[in-house]
C-alpha cells in the first residue's frame, strides 16, 4: 500500500464517508484477562462520539511506512492452509458479526499481547465501493471497479486521569475531581486485506506500531505467523553501524555528510513521486563512497557487512536510515544540529595536534537566546 492508497482510505473514517455499522470490541486487565466484550452501533450514537470512535480506528493507517504502516505478507501456504490466515479471512467474510469467531480472535490477542495496565481491542468492518480511476488520475464516483471489504483493528491503552481540582459553578465552589478512565491513542493494530492497486491483496495485511522501535513481536507471530522487516529504528542503528564500522578510519565527516545528502535526495524524491517504489536503490551507498574516494576494501568491507546485516537486497527506506530533518554531530560533551542543507558549515581539523569540530557562524549568532558578537 502507498501513501495513496493509505490516504484513501482514512477519507473514509467519516460517519458520513462509510458502511460501518457498529464498533466491536472488548476489554482486557492487567491480567490479560477479557473484562467484557461490547458492540456498539454507531447510528444512535451522538456525531460527536461517533467520530472520536471512527478517528481512534483512523489512526492504525497513520505514521510513515515502513516505520509505522508496516506491510505484512503471508505466504502461499498460509493463505491456501494456514490457521491464522483462515481466522482473518472468516472474521472479514462474517463481517465481524460471528460471536465465536470475535471471542477467538479477541483470546488469541489477550494471551498473546504484554502491554502495561489494561487495554482496549476495537474493530470495525467496511465496505468501500472502490471508484473507476483513469490513467490521468481522474476518479469517476459513478462508476466502480470493485467492492473493498476489509476490517480494521486497533489496540489502545486505557489509562486513568490524574487527580484535578475543579470548579462547579451551580455550587460556587471548588472540589476534587473524580479520576476517570480515557482511551488513548492505538499503540499498535492492523488492516486486512491490504489495499494494493486500489483493491484487495489477501496474501497481505497493514500492520501499525506507534513506536518504530518496537514491533510487538508476540502480537504479530500470534495473529500473522510471519517474519516482520527490522523495526525502524533498529535498521537506522544498524546501518550507522555497518557504516562506522566498514570504514574504521575512513569514515570521516564528510563522507558521512555525502552519504546523508545522498539519501536525503532520494527520500525527497519519493516524497515526490508517492507511487513509485521507496525502496533504496542497490549499490546507492558504494558509489557515494567510491565518489568520496573510500578504498576499494573499505567499500566491499561495506558491502558485506550491509548484506549480512539486512540480507542481500533487502528493500530498506532511505527515511528509516537517517533523520532527513537535521545532520546531528556529538561528542560525550557536545550536541551540535545542523540543518542538513546546510551541513557545508560544518568541518572537522586537527590544529596542533588538537581534534577541532568547526562551524562557520553566518548572520546572527545567539547563545541561551542572548545576541552575541564572535570577536
Amino acid at each position: 500500500m502507498n501513501e495513496k492508497e493509505a490516504a484513501e482510505l482514512r477519507r473514509r473514517f467519516r460517519p458520513d464517508k462509510n458502511s460501518i455499522t457498529h464498533i466491536h470490541g472488548c476489554c482486557v486487565n492487567e491480567r490479560r484477562e477479557i473484562v467484557n466484550i461490547f458492540h456498539q452501533p454507531l447510528s444512535i450514537m451522538p456525531q460527536e462520539e461517533a467520530e472520536k470512535l471512527l478517528g481512534v480506528l483512523k489512526r492504525v493507517l497513520s505514521g510513515a511506512p515502513d516505520k509505522n504502516r508496516i506491510p505484512i505478507e503471508f505466504a502461499t501456504s498460509q493463505v491456501a492452509a494456514g490457521e491464522e490466515h483462515k481466522l482473518l479471512m472468516d472474521l472479514r467474510s462474517s463481517g465481524l458479526k460471528d460471536e465465536e469467531l470475535l471471542k477467538t480472535f479477541f483470546g488469541k490477542i489477550a494471551q498473546s499481547l504484554t502491554m502495561e495496565g489494561s487495554y482496549l481491542i476495537l474493530l470495525a468492518s467496511d465496505a468501500y465501493d472502490v471508484s473507476y480511476r483513469s490513467s490521468d488520475g481522474e476518479e469517476s464516483e459513478d462508476s466502480s471497479q470493485e467492492v473493498f471489504h476489509y476490517f480494521v483493528c486497533g489496540i489502545c491503552p486505557v489509562k486513568p486521569t490524574k487527580p484535578a481540582l475543579g470548579y462547579f459553578a451551580h455550587e460556587n465552589a471548588f472540589h476534587s475531581c473524580h479520576t476517570d478512565w480515557v482511551v488513548a491513542p492505538p499503540e499498535l493494530g492492523f488492516l486486512f486485506p491490504a489495499f494494493d492497486d486500489r483493491c484487495a491483496n489477501i496474501y497481505g495485511a497493514l500492520y501499525y506500531t506507534k513506536s518504530p522501535a518496537e514491533s510487538h513481536r508476540e502480537f504479530t507471530d500470534a495473529l500473522f505467523c510471519t517474519e516482520l522487516p527490522m523495526p525502524a529504528l533498529q535498521q537506522k542503528e544498524t546501518f550507522q553501524t555497518v557504516l562506522g564500522e566498514a570504514l574504521d578510519e575512513a569514515c570521516s565527516y564528510e563522507v558521512v555528510q555525502a552519504v546523508h545528502d545522498q539519501l536525503c535526495e532520494l527520500i525527497a524524491e519519493q516524497k515526490e513521486n508517492p507511487e513509485e517504489p521507496a525502496a533504496l536503490p542497490a549499490g546507492t551507498v558504494e558509489r557515494v563512497l567510491e565518489a568520496c574516494g573510500v578504498e576499494e576494501h573499505r567499500v566491499a568491507a561495506f558491502t558485506e557487512k550491509y548484506e549480512e546485516a539486512f540480507g542481500q537486497d533487502a528493500p530498506l527506506r532511505p527515511g528509516n536510515l537517517v533523520d532527513a530533518r537535521q545532520v546531528e554531530v556529538r561528542t560525550p560533551d557536545v550536541t551540535v544540529r545542523v540543518n542538513p542543507e546546510r551541513s557545508d558549515l560544518v568541518e572537522t581539523r586537527i590544529l596542533n595536534g588538537v581534534k577541532y569540530i568547526l562551524i562557520r557562524a553566518e548572520g546572527q549568532v545567539e547563545v541561551n537566546g542572548v545576541d552575541v558578537r564572535i570577536l
